[in-house]
């Protein structure tokens, strides 16, 4: 008889086979005047080039105060939808315009799947993150996936306004299965930084993991 987590891993495998996108909603900039560019059903690409130096598709301008921006897209994908009524009016900053489905590549399903099933410790607020010394020793001496990590460690050094804090970890006590930014990077509130993996779900991730591999195109 299956797991409960084979059945829950199933049920996720599934949803993903059904709808393999990933729906990036676009939203105005600031205020002001909007022009669609891109139209329904276009296809569209992301930013591109060696050091993504190349625009991607333009999808709207914007004008306030006579000065005009245009909005280029940061993904590939086609453009499910685009709010016509807004084309020609005023808007307010965050205004949602458009909606792009991207199809998701095996790496990102693989991604998206773990992001759903692993204990994700997310950035208390905008600032640039350090693994503590500790942990990148362990880190570079073994690999991140044989690092146990448990509530109350210190684990991550959060560096805001030239001034130094320690990060403890609080959740689910398991392995550093993931990790979602390079030290020193400015990571913006609530994205997450690892990804923890509790030690008896581990063998399962793996599985689902080789799975995706071996059956996805």
């Amino acid at each position: 008889m299956a797991s409960q987590q084979e059945i829950h891993f199933d049920k996720i495998i599934s949803r993903y086979r059904a709808d393999p996108y990933h729906y990036q909603d676009v939203h105005s900039l600031h205020t002001g005047k909007v022009r669609f560019i891109a139209e329904e059903n276009s296809s569209v690409e992301g930013v591109s080039g060696e050091w993504q130096h190349k625009l991607g598709t333009a999808l709207y301008a914007i004008e306030r105060e006579r000065n005009t921006k245009v909005i280029t897209a940061t993904i590939n994908g086609t453009v499910a939808s685009v709010c016509q009524n807004l084309d020609g009016q005023f808007v307010e900053a965050g205004e949602k315009l458009l909606t792009i489905r991207h199809p998701l590549k095996k790496k990102e399903i693989i991604e998206a799947i773990l992001q759903e099933v692993l204990f994700l410790f997310r950035a208390p607020e905008r600032a640039r993150y350090y693994f503590s010394l500790d942990i990148q020793s362990r880190i570079d001496q073994k690999g991140a996936r044989s690092v146990f990590i448990k509530p109350g460690d210190e684990i991550i050094t959060m560096s805001l306004m030239k001034r130094d804090t320690p990060v403890y970890y609080s959740g689910e006590a398991g392995l550093l299965h993931s990790i979602y930014f390079k030290p020193g990077d400015s990571v913006s509130q609530g994205v997450p930084l690892i990804g923890i993996c509790p030690e008896e779900k581990f063998p399962v991730v793996q599985k689902v993991i080789t799975r995706v591999k071996a059956e996805w195109e």
